[in-house]
C-alpha cells in the first residue's frame, strides 16, 4: 500500500486517500498488540509507522492526515485510536454510516480527500464488507457494510470522477466460499469503473 501511493503520484504533488476497511491500519510497532505489519500501512503513509515501510518510494510523509478518510471502520486498537485523534484523520465508523447513511458519509469523505489534492487513491479492503457477504478475508469482523452500501461507495467514487488509483485488498481464495468474495470484489471494481444499471 505504501508503495502504491508513493508511486501513484509525482513527487511534490498532494494525494488524498479513501481507506475503506474494518480496521484503521494505523498501528506502529509500539502500539500493535499482534505485531502484524499488515496493521501498519496507513501509519507508514502518515510518517509514523516503521521506517522500512515509510521509506518505500522515498523518506517523506506520503499523505497529510487531513487528506485521509477512513470509511466503515469498526475494529480499532487503543493505540490506533490515539493516533487517529492526535493526527485528526477523518474517520467514518459503521455507527456513522448507520446514523447518516453511506451516501452522506461518502460525500464528506470525497470532500475530505479532494481538498487541495492532485490525486485520489482508494484502498478497499474486502473485510470492510460484512463476512456474511464476503467471507474470503483474513481478518473478518461482524457488522460490516452490506451489499448495497459497498456498491454505493464505488458508485459514488465513479460519479465523482476523482479516483486516480485504486486497490482491492485482502481477497483470500483459501478462505472463500465457492469464490463468492472474489466475484463480489470484481463487481465492486466494475461499479468503481462506472458500470450502471441503465
Amino acid at each position: 500500500m505504501s508503495g502504491v501511493v508513493a508511486h501513484a503520484r509525482p513527487k511534490g504533488r498532494k494525494v488524498g486517500v479513501i481507506w475503506v476497511d474494518a480496521h484503521s491500519d494505523i498501528n506502529t510497532p509500539a502500539t500493535s498488540p499482534s505485531g502484524n505489519v499488515h496493521g501498519m500501512p496507513l501509519a507508514a503513509l502518515l510518517g509514523i509507522g516503521p521506517g522500512e515501510l515509510g521509506s518505500i518510494g522515498g523518506r517523506f510523509r506520503k499523505v497529510a492526515p487531513d487528506n485521509v478518510a477512513l470509511v466503515g471502520i469498526r475494529s480499532v486498537d487503543a493505540g490506533e485510536r490515539d493516533h487517529l485523534r492526535r493526527l485528526g484523520v477523518h474517520t467514518y465508523t459503521m455507527a456513522d454510516i448507520d446514523r447518516h447513511g453511506i451516501h452522506i458519509v461518502m460525500e464528506k469523505a470525497i470532500e475530505n480527500v479532494t481538498r487541495d489534492t492532485d490525486y485520489v487513491h482508494v484502498s478497499f479492503d474486502l473485510d470492510s464488507v460484512d463476512p456474511l457477504i464476503a467471507p474470503g478475508v483474513g481478518t473478518p469482523v461482524k457488522g460490516g457494510l452490506d451489499y448495497r452500501e459497498a456498491h454505493l461507495i464505488m458508485e459514488s467514487l465513479a460519479a465523482a470522477g476523482v479516483v486516480t488509483s485504486l486497490e482491492m485488498v485482502e481477497v483470500n481464495p483459501i478462505l472463500d466460499d465457492r469464490n463468492r468474495s472474489a466475484e463480489f470484489a470484481v463487481e465492486l471494481l466494475l461499479s468503481a469503473f462506472g458500470k450502471q444499471i441503465l
